[in-house]
């Protein structure tokens, strides 16, 4: 079967719109579809459907997919191990996390280290990271770890605690409280992340354990912007403990105070996650390494720095 139409095959089913998948490709639509349709005659089947403006994968088609995306891995994987004959001097690694500020000060020092090596991160719900993961998208992921996955290796990192934020002018701040109980905390107007992320699953799921019911009075979805609800005392802000430690929430005129969550701690374990089948290059291990080195280094500093308080 020709590469070329794989190429375009796949160019399709992430956009499900063949006018977009073109200007991805750099030809026009027409010819896309006459490759399509080339593509069709040789596999004997519809790959694609219409339904009014919308394009769906057939049921062929979402086996060719499969099978193109574990084509295209599998050719990735001999360039990656054939680019070990010559050292770290050029590759890439495409990675997902769930906060680029997870990864912020890896990224910097792994460059210096690596230049030639290209990254490519982005930030993702865990559960997007996990299926990216698995249909050879992305090579790592440093995530909430998911529940045991047979097709997933998972290299716990540390134990993640989500906190309350709330502005430096808020009464919790000017009283110096250092935590709230969650039955104490879903009384509050809070601003959240959306369903789909992780740290929204982690207060969600203690609360139900807990027979509490915590509605956000408005969902935003990036971290920052949540912070800057505390900050501007429009209302408090559930946020990972790891955010606030690992970035300059207080950089600005308007500060943040935050408090532990407690009865019960909404926590959970963030790791490096990758498929068990990939070929570990020692790109991907010196980026592992590099990782985990941050991550306890880190750790040790925030624990001192609690010490020191």
């Amino acid at each position: 079967m020709d590469y070329r139409l794989l190429v375009y095959f796949l160019a399709v089913c992430d956009e499900l719109h063949f006018t977009k998948a073109a200007e991805k490709l750099g030809i026009s639509q027409p010819t896309l579809s006459q490759q399509i349709r080339l593509l069709e005659d040789r596999v004997g089947s519809p790959l694609f459907q219409r339904i009014g403006k919308k394009v769906y994968l057939t049921e062929a088609g979402v086996v060719l997919q499969k099978h193109s995306r574990n084509v295209f891995h599998e050719l990735e994987q001999a360039q990656t191990a054939m680019n070990e004959l010559q050292g770290m001097q050029r590759g890439r690694l495409r990675i997902g996390c769930s906060g680029n500020h997870l990864l912020t000060s890896t990224i910097m020092s792994f460059h210096a280290q690596y230049p030639n090596i290209e990254l490519s991160v982005t930030e993702l719900a865990t559960e997007e990271t996990k299926e990216r993961l698995l249909n050879n998208r992305l090579d790592v992921g440093v995530v909430f770890l998911p529940e045991e996955d047979e097709q997933l290796h998972c290299i716990p990192l540390y134990t993640e605690r989500l906190v309350l934020a709330v502005s430096d002018r808020h009464p919790f701040a000017v009283q110096g409280v250092k935590a709230i109980k969650l039955e104490e905390l879903v009384k509050l107007p809070i601003a959240m992340l959306p369903g789909k992320f992780y740290v929204r699953h982690m207060i969600d799921d203690c609360c139900k354990r807990a027979g509490l019911t915590c509605t956000p009075i408005v969902e935003m979805s990036t971290l920052e912007s949540l912070l800057q609800m505390a900050r501007q005392n429009v209302c408090g802000a559930i946020v990972p403990q790891s955010y606030v430690t690992r970035t300059d929430v207080n950089s600005g005129a308007e500060q943040c105070w935050t408090l532990a969550i407690t009865d019960p701690v909404p926590q959970k374990d963030v790791g490096i996650v990758y498929r068990r089948d990939l070929f570990i290059s020692r790109t991907l291990d010196a980026f592992v390494r590099q990782v985990t080195q941050d991550f306890q280094d880190a750790m040790t500093r925030y624990g001192e720095s609690t010490n020191e308080g």
